[in-house]
């Protein structure tokens, strides 16, 4: 029992919804991601994650990610993150990485992100929670509407491609 008497086994894992598109790249395993042992250490997930969240801004949502936090000013903090490590990823593997939104807010995005291995095996999922916040207050604030329009274009994109 944790000490607010939740029993970690009572957490519900993170599923991965059977409906929808998602955003993909590839990503191949390499040296820097590794523990001595040879396999992908689990806080670089975390970093291959962020990457996808940059990846999906540049290329799928047409918003570049380092104007957006140079010169627009607008950061992107996480606030609330779940990670579930299914299998082991090892060095030289070749996976993909999947970003779907779980839901758009005033002021957040909730995003699902997995890493999948070239077997289609599961290998760690992660849901994520990041605020849209001013660089100069540090303070939330509303999703800027280009943003929200290019997500909402997006989804509905990937939404017509499941429904021609």
């Amino acid at each position: 029992m944790c000490g607010n008497g939740i029993s970690v086994f009572d957490m519900a894992a993170i599923t991965w919804p059977d409906t929808g598109r998602c955003f993909r790249t590839r990503v191949a395993i390499r040296f820097a991601h590794c523990d001595p042992a040879g396999i992908i250490f689990f806080p670089q997930y975390l970093v291959l994650f962020n990457g996808l969240v940059e990846d999906w801004f540049n290329q799928a949502l047409r918003v570049p990610y380092a104007h957006m936090l140079g010169a627009d000013r607008i950061g992107l903090p996480i606030v609330h993150l779940e990670c579930d490590f299914r299998a082991i990823t090892r060095m030289g593997e070749s996976t993909h990485f999947d970003l779907q939104v779980e839901r758009l807010g005033s002021r957040s995005i909730t995003l699902l992100l997995r890493c999948m291995g070239s077997d289609a095996q599961l290998r760690a999922v992660a849901r994520k929670v990041l605020v849209f916040t001013s660089l100069d207050t540090h303070q939330a604030m509303q999703v800027p509407a280009h943003i929200r329009d290019a997500i909402e274009h997006w989804a509905a994109a990937q939404a017509a491609d499941l429904h021609p």
